[in-house]
């Protein structure tokens, strides 16, 4: 794709520092380089020069570096001035560079280009961003995986299962004069069985990638008076919320943001569920409850000394929403001397901790971790966006569907519009496949004359 302007802006944060960076992508970029520098530097070759204004006066002295087009980051022609970091020095070669028929680029407009010209897929795109906001070491590892595009490569591998299936229920639908019933074929149902499969390990990967990137969303629930308040202050470390023997302190949602191994965590406090006194503490608990639809996992903190067995949770079932994971957190520990959280028989994990002396947080934090994936990272989490787990789910969603109509109703031509919805929900995440290549791709794969 070709574009007739130049753009130009620093490619370094603002303020002073040892070394600035401006950074110029377009077609006029060696007609600026010869101007600005006197000539045209060597592709791919750090040049020392001076950087000049238009009474040849020099505006600094630096680095020069070309690269042509194609192979550029953007796939244009890039030059690159490395001078001296200070403000003024920045804004004086973006005005020169100005004057000679650049414009200022837009707020991500050189990944834009990248994009545009081949050089990356979007969720590459969206990963260079994710690598530079990082907030920990994990998160930069699953970014840099995604920027090297094994996401992309996970997705693309899920677009090519769809297509098969797709490729081989359009055949069936072209061809219906052929003897053998391909949408009867066992071997279509094991292929959506396997595509399921596939569907579920991608999910669980990008699901991992979103947390370590956005951060996982925790919501201290339970009844008035069990210890959420002061469950916040000891993960926050600092007396974030009131505390007082008097139920029904909270009132509405309080917010911390934490860090568990730098990996980020937003813990809410909410209201004490209960019948509301007044109308100010139903607006609490109604606050609460919408707060724990958005979670991603719910601590419900139960009076380990008033309630041992937990009753609570069973009595305040019908609050708690039936789609986010649950962990029961028995407080008040140190007053229960010798009492242990009662088996779960297969239902939502147990802890024992006491908020007032701190015993219990490190296997609290542990399980958090785990929550969040933190054992699995190193195995191939990568940088993922809520936009990707939404399509990844849709696509998903389509393909289930479509194994539900061919089971149940051998309906070759819905079966195939779901596949077509489920590869279009892919699509939305690289950009990549277009119609016209499943033209080509089902003479290839099938040899229908015979």
């Amino acid at each position: 794709m070709t574009r007739l302007d130049t753009i130009v802006a620093a490619a370094t944060p603002p303020g002073r520092g040892g070394v600035g960076i401006v950074r110029v992508s377009g077609p006029k970029a060696p007609e600026l380089a010869a101007v600005l520098l006197g000539e045209l530097p060597p592709a791919r070759q750090a040049t020392f020069a001076s950087f000049r204004d238009a009474q040849q006066q020099p505006i600094d002295a630096g680095l020069a570096l070309f690269f042509p087009a194609p192979h550029s980051y953007t796939g244009e022609h890039v030059l690159e001035l490395h001078g001296h970091g200070g403000p003024l020095v920045m804004e004086s070669l973006i005005e020169r560079t100005l004057e000679l028929g650049a414009r200022r680029a837009q707020p991500g407009e050189f990944t834009q280009r990248a994009f545009l010209n081949d050089k990356l897929d979007l969720a590459q795109a969206e990963a260079i961003a994710d690598l530079i906001d990082a907030g920990s070491r994990a998160a930069a590892r699953a970014a840099m995986r995604s920027l090297q595009g094994e996401f992309s490569a996970m997705v693309r591998g899920l677009t090519e299962a769809v297509i098969e299936l797709r490729t081989y229920v359009e055949a069936a639908i072209d061809f219906p004069e052929e003897e053998i019933d391909f949408l009867a074929d066992r071997e279509l149902s094991e292929r959506f069985r396997s595509v399921r499969a596939h569907f579920a390990a991608v999910l669980e990967s990008a699901r991992v990638g979103r947390l370590l990137r956005e951060g996982m969303t925790v919501v201290i629930a339970g009844r008035p008076n069990a210890g959420k308040s002061s469950l916040l202050n000891r993960l926050a470390g600092y007396d974030a919320a009131i505390v007082t023997p008097i139920p029904g302190t909270t009132r509405d949602v309080l917010r911390e943001r934490i860090h568990l191994d730098g990996m980020p965590l937003h813990v809410l406090d909410t209201a004490g569920l209960r019948t509301a006194g007044d109308i100010v503490e139903e607006e609490g608990i109604r606050r609460a409850q919408a707060a724990m639809e958005r979670a991603d996992r719910v601590l419900f903190v139960i009076d380990a000394v008033a309630d041992p067995q937990g009753l609570a949770v069973q009595e305040e079932r019908a609050r708690l929403p039936a789609g986010v994971p649950l962990t029961l957190v028995f407080n008040k520990c140190d007053l229960a001397a010798g009492l242990s959280a009662p088996p779960g028989d297969d239902g939502p994990p147990r802890l024992m901790i006491s908020a007032l002396t701190g015993a219990g947080l490190t296997e609290l934090r542990a399980h958090l971790e785990r929550c969040m994936g933190y054992q699995s990272v190193d195995g191939g989490a990568i940088s993922a966006r809520a936009r990707h787990l939404e399509s990844l789910a849709r696509a998903r969603t389509h393909t289930a569907e479509a194994g539900r109509l061919l089971e149940e109703r051998r309906a070759g031509e819905l079966v195939a519009e779901e596949l077509r919805l489920a590869q279009q929900a892919l699509n939305e995440i690289t950009g990549e496949f277009t119609s016209e290549d499943l033209l080509g791709r089902i003479f290839a794969g099938f040899c229908i004359g015979k």
